[in-house]
């Protein structure tokens, strides 16, 4: 008498449908689990046993082979405890089969029973209900998070023993109704008014933040970057609750929600170490995890001392700054995950930090400077749409009482280019036969460049010399036409005039190289 349980699995970013299957074998009494497990399914065994019998039901005294199809994907991760528990009590004859049809079953238990948090709910039950399933039984905890998925009906578990008495339909467990109340931020974004000074960097990152482009801030010690690029979150634009949810479902898989935060509605803001290594920032592992870069997905990468990042770490980073997304590629297959993120990266110019201080003399040699500027690559520069200089702050703007503008005003000038922008694209739609991912300027192809991005006759000799002056590339071309639209969008300006193309030339590098 075999009985079937429903759970899942999480393949990359993406839940798959698992199928349980338990069933009794001629043997001594024991329990072999087959489809692919790894040590963490494996040790279900001694938890399920345990916990089935502290829940206050009998073991049964057989062998018992337990089946995770499909067989061709690996199971990982304790998460099967749950429905490999539900299979025995329905083998053993405890509850008839039809009480756990059309149901998704996840959860890792302890010895006494209790149901405890399982990694990547959110995408699991995004694929429960895109398989038709109607109903789906969660850790308690981890209630909140399934519930982000409509149409299907969270059942909130706490033991084992409250699953079967649910089931028995002696105690019901009521099933999960999201709260209304506001959720936490994921932080709290410094204001742009207590930056002192600076006005041309805030005036590049409102630019930077209205199309989603990507920023390089060079200036010595002391001056301001990191505060500036701690600032910046508190300017983008609101996320929508698809690109909340796209979020959401990275941290679900990469276990890094916060504790009472179901959804993240903030923006994300990452600031790795300068000696993490490239899986850490990439993705990577035998069994690949989302990294930095995907955890920075809708929101922020904020890399702070850029050039004592390794070199192999920082050139892994230039395929996915152009393709949005990452594949990573092991020996059982390949994944791929989402990173359309907005590098914000700053540095000293010099291993001092003085190179071209007012006021206090560099004391690195030409060759150390020219060295130390180069561990920077010219395709990872031509890729960073805004280089800027910050220079050390005046006494007079530091000790004044003038408050600067607000994020709050800033933000809404970056909304509102940011709406122009929704609406140009969403226009452009019915041309085409497949959606668009194209949410700001920074995400246009040649074929939108092409088409929103014109330039006037004096643009075009601006634009003729500047090419030749500067020695661009064309892919450094193609991100100063988008920066032009985006600073164009922020003047509510239809089309692309030269004195909008003259400030997107001034963002391109001076003192680096490329």
């Amino acid at each position: 008498m075999l009985s079937r349980i429903f759970s899942c699995a999480v393949v990359g970013l993406e839940g798959v449908i698992i199928e349980v299957e338990v069933d009794y074998t001629n043997g001594l009494p024991g329990m072999t689990i087959v489809g692919l497990p790894d040590a963490a399914v494996q040790e279900s065994r001694e938890r399920v046993q345990t916990a089935v019998k502290n829940a206050g039901l009998h073991f049964p005294r057989h062998r018992i082979v337990v089946n995770l199809a499909p067989a061709s994907v690996r199971k990982e991760g304790p998460s099967y405890d749950l429905p490999i528990a539900l299979g025995v009590i329905v083998l053993a004859g405890f509850l008839p089969h039809d009480k756990v049809e059309n149901t998704i079953v996840i959860g890792e238990l302890s010895l006494d029973g209790a149901v405890r948090h399982a990694r990547g709910v959110l995408p699991m039950a995004a694929a429960a209900r895109a398989n038709g399933f109607k109903r789906m039984f969660v850790p308690e905890v981890d209630a909140p998070e399934a519930a982000l998925i409509p149409d299907l009906e969270i059942i909130p578990v706490k033991t084992l023993a409250d699953l079967f008495d649910h089931l028995a339909g002696r105690r019901l467990i009521q099933p999960y109704v999201p709260s209304t109340d506001s959720l936490e931020p994921l932080f709290t974004p410094t204001d742009f008014s207590e930056v002192k000074g600076q006005e041309h960097v805030k005036r590049a990152l409102e630019v930077a933040a209205a199309g989603g482009h990507n920023v390089l801030m060079v200036g010595s010690p002391g001056a301001g970057k990191t505060l500036l690029a701690r600032a910046l979150p508190g300017i983008l634009p609101q996320m929508s609750i698809e690109e909340s949810l796209d979020v959401t479902r990275i941290y679900s898989v990469a276990d890094q929600l916060p504790a009472g935060t179901p959804l993240i509605r903030h923006r994300p803001f990452r600031s790795p170490h300068h000696t993490i290594s490239h899986a850490g920032l990439v993705g990577g592992g035998n069994i690949p995890k989302p990294g930095e870069i995907s955890l920075a997905h809708r929101g922020v990468l904020f890399l702070d001392e850029f050039p004592e990042f390794g070199t192999r770490v920082l050139e892994v980073m230039r395929q996915p700054m152009e393709d949005k997304v990452v594949t990573i590629s092991r020996a059982k297959g390949s994944l791929t995950f989402s990173a359309n993120f907005q590098l914000i990266a700053a540095m000293n110019p010099c291993p001092c930090g003085y190179y071209g201080d007012s006021l206090k003399p560099c004391t690195c040699a030409p060759m150390t400077v020219t060295k130390y500027q180069k561990r920077i690559s010219g395709p990872l520069l031509d890729r960073i749409d805004i280089h800027i200089e910050v220079p050390r702050v005046d006494y007079e703007k530091l000790s004044g009482n003038k408050v600067s503008e607000t994020s709050e005003s800033i933000r809404a000038r970056v909304q509102a280019a940011r709406n122009i922008q929704q609406t140009r694209f969403t226009n452009s739609q019915p041309a085409k036969s497949q959606p668009t991912d194209i949410i700001s300027n920074a995400d246009m192809r040649i074929a939108e460049i092409r088409q929103f991005c014109q330039l006037q006759d004096e643009g075009q000799s601006l634009m003729r010399s500047a090419m030749s002056q500067l020695q661009l590339s064309a892919r450094a071309y193609h991100r100063i036409l988008k920066l032009s639209r985006t600073i164009a969008d922020l003047a509510g300006s239809e089309d692309i005039q030269s004195v909008h193309l003259g400030e997107a030339l001034q963002y391109r590098p001076k003192i680096m190289m490329g």
